[in-house]
């Protein structure tokens, strides 16, 4: 806490400062072909203050030193111009777009997703709110380069280029999620998209702001619990909708209001759901006997949010802070706990049957959330805003066994993220301070990773600078992490039949890791609305305490876990943690974007040498509760493969695109895929559950107030796998949208039917870890209304 005192200290005093007389400046908003453009947004650089223009396009906003304005409308191609406190009359002409442009929060210097060098897509408004699911990697999994880990409906990770896990951030306004989605497949991120004001996904290396653990990229949910600009009415939106597949039922609301520069922000969810349909498949039980099925047991779910947000924005000062929590129940499928039956009667083994059903496993997951924003805009020479963000989340996970709590996992994390954007000579940059501690424990049968406490602290600093129509980035990162634990050794033993605790040794271990991190890249605006942006990156990443000391039996998954520090000899497992290198990444991307016109496309091309790549690799051996660790071949039917976190050099390389033509005013078509292949060097085979490619299709259609969409996208067969893995079929899937615009005066509202997987296709997920137990779900209606004033 002392770090963050001095920080809050020296922000306070620069608030003392002198400021700059402030000036008028005037201008007017026009198309290309000289109309005036209506509700344009012109925005101060650096400061939260905008104005729109009027009917006839003028704007007038105040300044207090030289400045930037940012120009922007929907369907037009952003604008910036330098201006000066002499500076009046301007003329803006902006170029029509033919997509949305919208500022991307997450790229730290305001860019919008067309000015990105690293490849982006952001997901916003009724698109967003359209494609909204329980979770994030549902919600994001068409976006080309994006997929789902899929342990079922309500847990659902993203996977970003085959990357997933610790590799992806993810974030929320910026700050660490700080829940257990990072610890295993079964656990659910805690984001919440259906209060999200947009998405935005940061695909390849983003670890100059966001840390080492980014190698993959980000995935950042914005909202607006702290309100950035100034509210003067009461607004709110309310929606509703019922799914057929689950008889889930949704409720969300969001108010918002404000007086002289003070803002309030509310918003609640409440979900609940029973276990989904598919269409008909196959599954073979422990006693090997094949069952048909046509659901999935137990993926219920019964969630509740409520968040709650206030700030007040000045000229220059912005401060503001909010408070979330979740309460939610979920069902995890697959979650099956193995019992020796031998030696049982048929009926004994027909009352553990029983039991199992009549008590399945759920998870019970709680979060407090805090979040605090300091910001104050100066516009002297050279340091043009301070940001401070402070967060504190307290997550608790519980696994419900039999009525009682089995695991807890739980996670307190403290952040602090410091930003001074600046300007020097030619150059526009920001450079900051990055804190995180992060106390992780898990207690309970299936505390597979020890508890740990990691703390990072981090440097950074990134630099643009223009040049004509290039525009230059250059970055670095300086990070240093470190964990602490105490780990509990013992060695299994063959003749041993119960474990005696008296054998067991306490290893104190404390290590550190300084992290290294730069980037370079360009982008290179050769026309109006046409671009090439290309990229390298160096990244290194230490590994997280689930991939440094798991040693334990994860039921979700059902394997038995073990981390890089431990060493297998004769069948048995000794904590060694000698020689830990990190993950070092090198990534390559080169992107042509072309966004004027009736015609648009974005092609990014990427590759990715990863030395020392963590992950897990089937040992051979199987855990049984009696005999440890032993050889498969003979083993027990209860027994569990063993599968260990290793480190060997990998290559990821592929390509993802999304095109889309405006054949008419009412009609669009866009098509869109990626592929991804991701495979061990030296030929030593592939690297386990990367998700199928997949190409698919979209047509967009007007008919004045009612809007039609209606998507197709096929999922490739998956031949490439590592020695324990099986083939995935491919499978196509057919969504459909349409949405009614109701007029009731001052109420924008919108009625609206989706059909998912209009066909009922029976399709598997190549990188869920419980893919033949947890198909896609079946054919599904989702009737909705949603309204805002």
């Amino acid at each position: 806490m002392t770090k963050l005192t001095l920080i809050s200290s020296a922000i306070f005093s620069v608030l003392c400062s002198q400021s700059a007389l402030a000036a008028t400046v005037t201008g007017k908003v026009m198309d290309d072909k000289n109309q005036p453009i209506k509700n344009a947004s012109i925005h101060v650089h650096g400061k939260n203050q905008s104005v729109k223009s009027n009917d006839l396009g003028e704007f007038a906003i105040e300044i207090d030193a030289n400045s930037q304005l940012h120009i922007s409308k929907d369907n037009y191609v952003d604008s910036r111009i330098a201006v000066s406190e002499s500076s009046n009359n301007l003329s803006v002409s902006l170029k029509p777009t033919s997509v949305e442009t919208v500022v991307v929060y997450a790229s730290a210097l305001h860019k919008n997703s067309l000015e990105m060098i690293s490849p982006v897509s952001v997901l916003s408004g009724d698109e967003l709110r359209n494609k909204s699911k329980p979770t994030l990697g549902e919600t994001l999994k068409g976006l080309p380069g994006v997929n789902a880990s899929y342990f079922g409906p309500v847990s659902s990770s993203p996977i970003i280029r085959g990357l997933d896990g610790p590799r992806v951030k993810i974030t929320q306004n910026g700050l660490d999620a700080s829940d257990a989605s990072r610890i295993g497949p079964d656990h659910a991120t805690s984001s919440d998209s259906l209060a999200a004001e947009q998405i935005e996904v940061l695909r390849g290396p983003s670890t100059l702001l966001y840390g080492s653990g980014a190698i993959g990229g980000v995935v950042n949910v914005v909202d607006n619990r702290i309100p950035t600009d100034n509210i003067d009415e009461l607004t709110g939106a309310a929606e509703y909708s019922h799914d057929t597949v689950s008889n889930s039922n949704t409720v969300a609301a969001k108010l918002e209001t404000g007086n002289e520069g003070f803002n309030f922000h509310f918003d609640g969810t409440k979900r609940s759901g029973d276990d989904y349909q598919t269409p008909t498949f196959t599954i073979a039980d422990d006693d090997g006997d094949v069952e048909t099925e046509s659901s999935v047991e137990n993926t219920f779910i019964d969630s509740e949010t409520l968040n709650f947000g206030t700030s007040y924005v000045g000229d220059h000062l912005t401060i503001g802070f909010s408070y979330g929590s979740i309460d939610t129940d979920y069902g995890i499928p697959g979650h099956e706990h193995h019992h020796d039956h031998e030696g049982e009667t048929e009926e004994e083994h027909a009352e553990h049957e029983d039991e199992a059903a009549e008590e399945p496993v759920y998870a019970h997951l709680e979060q407090d959330r805090w979040q605090g924003l300091v910001s104050y805009a100066l516009h002297n020479n050279w340091i043009e805003t301070i940001n401070l963000r402070v967060g504190y989340t307290d997550y608790l996970h519980s696994e419900i066994e039999d009525g009682e709590i089995g695991t807890t996992f739980k996670n307190k994390t403290t952040e602090a993220r410091l930003n001074v954007e600046h300007k020097f000579a030619d150059w526009h940059g920001m450079m900051g301070y990055h804190y995180s501690d992060s106390d992780y424990d898990a207690i309970g049968e299936e505390a597979f990773t020890p508890a740990s406490v990691t703390t990072t602290n981090a440097l950074y600093l990134l630099e643009e600078r223009e040049f004509g129509d290039v525009t230059i980035e250059l970055g670095a990162r300086v990070e240093d992490y470190k964990i602490e634990s105490q780990i509990t050794a013992h060695e299994h033993s063959h003749d041993e039949v119960e474990i005696d605790h008296s054998d067991e040794e306490t290893i104190g271990y404390n290590e550190s890791f300084t992290n290294l991190s730069a980037s370079a890249g360009a982008i290179w605006q050769y026309k109006p609305g046409h671009s090439i942006a290309t990229s390298i990156s160096h990244s290194e990443r230490a590994p997280l305490s689930a991939e440094l000391l798991s040693n334990g039996l994860h039921i979700a998954t059902g394997t038995y876990e073990l981390g890089l520090g431990y060493n297998i000899e004769d069948n048995e497992a000794h904590f060694e943690p000698e020689n830990i290198k990190q993950e070092t990444s090198t990534n390559l991307d080169l992107s042509f974007r072309r966004f004027s016109g009736d015609f648009g496309y974005t092609v990014n091309f990427f590759y990715n040498d990863i030395k020392n790549f963590y992950f897990q690799e089937n040992t051979g051996l199987v855990y049984d509760e009696e005999d440890g660790l032993e050889s498969a071949i003979g083993a027990h039917d209860d027994a569990v493969a063993v599968y260990q976190f290793t480190s060997k050099d990998a290559e990821l390389y592929g390509i993802e695109f999304d095109a889309h033509y405006q054949v008419t005013p009412s009609a669009m078509v866009k098509v869109f895929g990626d592929s991804t292949r991701a495979k061990l060097k030296d030929d030593e085979g592939n690297l386990p559950r990367i998700p199928a490619n997949k190409l698919g299709s979209e047509l967009q259609y007007d008919l004045g107030d009612l809007q039609l969409t209606l998507t197709g996208t096929h999922y490739f067969d998956q031949n490439d796998v590592t020695a324990f893995e099986t083939q995935t079929d491919g499978y196509t899937l057919f969504d459909a949208q349409a949405n009614y615009q109701l007029g009731l005066g001052s109420v924008d509202a919108q009625l609206y039917i989706n059909v998912d997987n209009i066909t009922d296709e029976l399709g598997f997920v190549h990188s869920s870890f419980i893919k033949d137990k947890a198909p896609l779900p079946g054919r599904n209606f989702r009737f909705g209304v949603r309204g805002y004033f």
